[in-house]
């Protein structure tokens, strides 16, 4: 089994060779394994597929910290942690969260301006900056290399300016974070347009992106890390909910011809189970 620092000196150099990698994003212990035994080289967890799994709107920063420990615990792969707002509006409060990540077994995580608060969603660029600067305080003071990302997130909030975004992600970049991110980016000349005004590198999430993009032209465009935030586990209920709706409608049940076979499944699964 690797150590924590072995795994955060991998992702720290997944973000240093040439070339963009995905990290896709597991909910759960069977989630993060399927993965690693696909061949994989790193993970992100997901509020989103965790509040899905948990039959939630919202989940706590409590339920994010546990559910990390899972997927951490459950794979060989690095771990990023998927923070929110770290649980709080206060700086020093929000940026406690990535010491609690690191103890959960991550190697990585994000902190975002999103407040959570309907009236007001994205904090202002003062405090939005202060956070990031608590958070990158917190991971220096840490005894692993923890990447930490810092998030944009205007354009999931109606806040269609992108020359604010940049403005934030080079804030944010000035302020120490490791990793830049603003979900929401779309088509490739803006992607390009934002990773052009950032020295960073670039998390790139295709759930809210053009989903004819590849690879490849992601990577020459110079994003350096592609993510799927909450689409695989929105992918699968949707599979989940055509299959109960055919038992439902139709008192049918063709969908077992589409079944995964379980030996590959328990093939899958003791491929990548820790000793």
């Amino acid at each position: 089994m690797r150590t924590q620092m072995q795994k955060a000196e991998i992702f720290r150099a997944l973000h240093e060779r040439p070339g963009a990698f995905i990290i896709p994003n597991p909910w759960d212990a069977g989630t993060a394994k399927l993965l690693g035994a696909m061949g994989f080289e790193a993970l992100a967890t997901t509020s989103l597929g965790l509040a899905n799994m948990l039959g939630s709107a919202t989940v706590t920063t409590a339920a994010i910290i546990e559910n990390c420990r899972i997927i951490a615990e459950a794979s060989e792969l690095p771990v990023s942690v998927d923070l929110e707002n770290g649980g709080a509006d206060d700086p020093q409060t929000a940026a406690e969260a990535i010491r609690l990540a690191a103890e959960a077994g991550a190697v990585g995580g994000s902190i975002e301006d999103a407040s959570g608060d309907a009236r007001r969603p994205i904090y202002d660029f003062a405090l939005a900056v202060e956070r990031v600067q608590a958070a990158v305080e917190a991971a220096r003071s840490l005894p692993i290399p923890f990447t930490l990302t810092a998030r944009a997130e205007n354009l999931l909030y109606g806040r269609n300016d992108l020359d604010d975004t940049i403005g934030r992600l080079q804030g944010f970049e000035a302020a120490g974070a490791d990793v830049l991110y603003a979900p929401g980016v779309r088509d490739l000349p803006t992607i390009r347009t934002v990773v052009s005004a950032v020295k960073k590198p670039f998390n790139l999430v295709m759930g809210f992106a053009d989903p004819t993009l590849t690879l490849e032209q992601l990577s020459a465009a110079g994003v350096k890390r592609i993510s799927v935030g909450g689409a695989l586990s929105r992918v699968a209920l949707a599979a989940f909910l055509r299959c109960a709706r055919e038992m439902k409608d139709n008192g049918s049940f063709t969908y077992v011809r589409k079944m995964t076979p379980i030996k590959d499944l328990r093939e899958a699964f003791a491929s990548v189970t820790p000793p």
